[in-house]
């Protein structure tokens, strides 16, 4: 196990480096200058490259690569061109609401999908399967942009339970804070339940068919026993892989859904940098996001061998 940990490590870092280089390649190759949009369209020539100079733009792109990894090495992000604060400080700052955000998504994801997912296929082809299988298509269809003002129109607007955005902060208790994330998880949920649902009913299906479920039943044991002690174990795994993209998505989700919620979060905060050419800033932001997703997919390789005996280390 120790080996295959290592080997996972490795990888994992030579993942980071790849992302590394491929974000720093592409945002660089954006046009537009940062210099040119902080001074404004009226600028003179001189003032814009002297505030080129000053930010580190005009060195050579090995340099302005080099030291950024360095940076990254030891926790320094540089300085935002717009806010002119740490990047470092900026981020934290969002996280503190992003991070929620996303554990509320998945949270809400992971168990309505594995509700639907077991309740079908313990009823397969069923009415309840039909019914729940049919809302699932639907929900795999919805825009989750789209649901989350449907959402806002439903419980904000006509039965004012909710806000219709903003956050109100974990300073007034951590209540109003939930509350104020719950409609943007929600609707970051639906869609990635819908899919997780159809992958456990095929998971849980697969296994039912197994000839040691036949053994267990042939031996006394109830529906239900066998269900949540032998069939759910072993049906885990598609579906840990499942949750370790869906997480992936609900982080890129964030950016579209804390814009369309007015939520000061990490997605916002990436837009916002876009608009403005502030790059040092998205290429931190998706440098981090990139990170989380190589860090979950390593933690659930890991996990493979813990959920189910019979796979080897060597066989991942």
């Amino acid at each position: 196990m120790s080996v295959f940990v290592l080997r996972r490590l490795l990888t994992l870092l030579a993942t980071l480096v790849g992302a590394s280089l491929i974000i720093f390649l592409v945002l660089d190759a954006l046009p537009g200058n940062a210099a040119q949009m902080l001074m404004g369209a009226d600028a003179s020539p001189d003032a814009v490259r002297a505030l080129t100079i000053k930010l580190g733009l005009d060195q050579p792109l090995a340099v302005r690569y080099v030291q950024w990894i360095k940076g990254l090495a030891v926790g320094d992000l540089g300085n935002s061109y717009v806010y002119g604060t740490p990047v470092g400080s900026l981020i934290a700052e969002r996280l503190v609401l992003t991070i929620p955000l996303a554990i509320m998504a998945m949270t809400i994801t992971v168990t309505l999908a594995l509700a639907a997912g077991i309740y079908t296929a313990a009823n397969h082809n069923r009415l309840g399967d039909v019914g729940v299988m049919s809302l699932t298509q639907v929900g795999i269809a919805l825009p989750n942009f789209w649901f989350a003002i449907l959402l806002v129109l439903l419980f904000s607007v006509r039965l004012q339970w909710l806000s219709a955005g903003g956050f109100a902060g974990w300073e007034d208790g951590i209540w109003p804070g939930i509350k104020s994330l719950l409609l943007p998880a929600i609707s970051l949920a639906v869609v990635q339940a819908a899919i997780l649902a159809r992958v456990t009913r095929s998971a849980v299906l697969e296994v039912l068919r197994e000839d040691f479920v036949r053994t267990a039943r042939a031996k006394g044991l109830g529906k239900r026993e066998v269900l949540w002690s032998h069939v759910l174990r072993n049906a885990m795994i598609p579906v840990m892989t499942v949750m370790g993209l869906q997480f992936a998505n609900l982080l890129a989700g964030t950016i579209v859904i804390e814009n369309v919620f007015y939520l000061p979060g990490l997605g916002r905060l990436i837009f916002q940098s876009i608009a403005n050419r502030d790059l040092i800033v998205v290429r931190n932001c998706v440098m981090l996001l990139a990170a989380m997703v190589v860090i979950v997919n390593f933690v659930v390789d890991v996990l493979y061998a813990f959920i189910d005996p019979r796979i080897k280390v060597h066989d991942l």
